[in-house]
């Protein structure tokens, strides 16, 4: 646990994004990359052959998806809230809009309310040009307290 605090507080302070996702194995094992813009936290899901559920179509798998989001999610309440500790999942609620194109996934987060020990998140997923959306999600999380 202490070498994940480290490591966690290590990469805000340096603003090094991928030290972050390295933190989480999935979200590595996806192959994730965000980076902070005007409009927050935007993460990426670069298209990966893997990735695909049907290759014949050929379309994203859903569970990646899906994974991608709920990652998404993680790491905007680690980089943003002052928990020192993972949050825990409460409920994922994913509405899939449209097949993912084998291209690349973008993600965005908002934190529509959050307590002392609970983390409300939107999240969609979409595909450029056009700004498709492919998903939608809520989820709520248990937040550990922890102040750095």
């Amino acid at each position: 646990m202490t070498d994940f605090v480290a490591l966690l507080q290590s990469a805000r302070r340096a603003g090094d994004h991928q030290r972050i996702i390295e933190l989480i194995p999935y979200a590595r094992l996806l192959g994730m990359r965000f980076i902070e813009d005007e409009h927050g936290l935007l993460f990426r899901l670069p298209f990966q052959r893997q990735n695909l559920g049907n290759p014949y179509q050929p379309a994203l798998h859903g569970g990646v998806i899906g994974a991608c989001m709920e990652n998404a999610a993680i790491v905007h309440l680690l980089w943003n809230q002052e928990s020192i500790r993972l949050p825990k999942i409460i409920d994922f609620s994913i509405d899939y809009l449209r097949p993912g194109r084998p291209e690349e996934l973008c993600v965005r987060c908002d934190v529509r309310r959050q307590g002392k020990r609970v983390a409300n998140v939107g999240i969609v997923a979409w595909q450029a040009p056009g700004q498709r959306t492919v998903a939608t999600a809520r989820t709520h999380f248990l937040l550990m307290p922890g102040a750095l």
